[in-house]
């Protein structure tokens, strides 16, 4: 029942978890875009993009899970599976970004480049969250809650079962 109740208590409040979010998965995605813009001078950058999505999805992952949702450990391949999706989704979104960037300006500077990857990248850094907080690491939360609600009333249960039946040992115990 302990463990429990502190693997309860151990999940924050969206608030908390979206600090650590922006602290965990900024922090990474910080420091993606510069990778993405150094790999991007050797490779193209659609695949620059891509590889730096992979690597920083892992890590994000692990971080999520262990810190932000406070999901009790190491990701599991599941959870690592779901982080995936959203962040091919978030792929999708800084992908287009830049295209469109490109499209409209014939050859933008470093900084206005990094400014639309970040701005797309934070973007679908909020769909990430909600995704991440409600689906992929939601179920630990409410198996952990799920655990204290079914304990509770046992416990109760063997109170009842040992409490006195007799009327009048009820008088004399109050």
């Amino acid at each position: 029942m302990e463990t429990a109740q502190s693997q309860q208590q151990a999940a924050p409040g969206a608030f908390t978890a979206f600090a650590r979010f922006v602290l965990c998965g900024g922090g990474v995605g910080l420091a993606s875009s510069f990778a993405v813009a150094a790999l991007a001078s050797w490779l193209p950058w659609v695949l620059a993009n891509a590889l730096i999505t992979v690597v920083s999805t892992l890590l994000a992952t692990e971080l999520h899970a262990r810190f932000t949702f406070g999901a009790g450990g190491r990701a599991t391949w599941r959870q690592h599976a779901q982080s995936a999706g959203s962040a091919a989704a978030a792929y999708v979104v800084t992908c287009t970004a830049m295209l469109a960037l490109q499209k409209m300006v014939a050859a933008p500077g470093a900084v206005l480049e990094q400014l639309v990857y970040l701005s797309a990248s934070g973007l679908a850094g909020i769909a990430r969250f909600a995704v991440l907080r409600l689906v992929v690491f939601a179920r630990n939360r409410s198996q952990s809650a799920a655990t204290v609600r079914t304990v509770r009333p046992l416990n109760a249960a063997v109170a009842r079962a040992s409490a006195p039946t007799d009327p009048a040992a009820l008088c004399r115990a109050a």
